[in-house]
């Protein structure tokens, strides 16, 4: 698997489109996680290590109109690059699944335990420290102010992420962990968005 995973990096580092939080790291951390809730969750590494590292492949920015089809998109490239690598065929179907319903944009429920592992895999990346910088990162990205001056958190508006970067975290970020598919991803959800909690609390203390 050593090989074939240079192979990998050699191939995203070559086709990957990146954004500010889509890039090599980005993808080092999400397989880095899928392994070690694969291993936790007994699933099968031939399934999840490959369709972590190709799972952003192909991708499009947040605000780009193709954004809810851009896994299918990477899926497809993905199964492709693997067949030209003669990667074993039977494990196409359930790669390009998983690889399809990782994604938050395409609203797409996971019927594996491999497909489950990418999906939080992913997730995960975006809560906890990582998750506040990346979340950063986007909005500036997009031009986004940090917080709105008269209810920086939300507390009697409804949350607009396309304006306030702090919004995010409410409509979606503090929500992630609840959509977690599996046990030990769940753990790890709680104390990363534990930690946000605090950052916002410190926030609200400095402003």
């Amino acid at each position: 698997m050593i090989k074939l995973e240079e192979k990998f990096v050699r191939f995203i580092e070559a086709e990957m489109q990146s954004d500010p939080a889509h890039d090599l790291n980005h993808i080092l951390r999400v397989t880095k996680t899928a392994k070690s809730l694969c291993l936790a969750e007994n699933a099968l590494p031939e399934i999840v290590i490959p369709a972590a590292w190709l799972h952003d492949c192909y991708c499009v920015a947040k605000n780009h109109p193709d954004r809810d089809a851009s896994s299918k998109m990477a899926a497809d490239k993905a199964i492709r690059f693997l067949a030209a690598i003669n990667y074993p065929s039977k494990y196409f179907d359930a790669i390009h699944h998983a690889i399809v319903a990782h994604s938050f944009s395409a609203n797409i429920t996971p019927k594996t335990i491999e497909a489950k592992i990418v999906q939080d895999a992913d997730r995960l990346d975006a809560l906890g420290a990582i998750g506040i910088a990346r979340c950063i990162q986007v909005s500036s990205s997009l031009n986004r102010e940090l917080y709105s001056a008269s209810d920086a958190f939300c507390s009697s508006r409804v949350p607009d992420d396309q304006t306030y970067t702090v919004d995010h975290f409410y409509k979606k970020l503090l929500l992630i962990g609840d959509s977690m598919n599996t046990e030990s991803a769940t753990a790890e959800a709680q104390k990363r968005t534990d930690f946000m909690r605090s950052f916002l609390k410190q926030l609200g203390h400095e402003i």
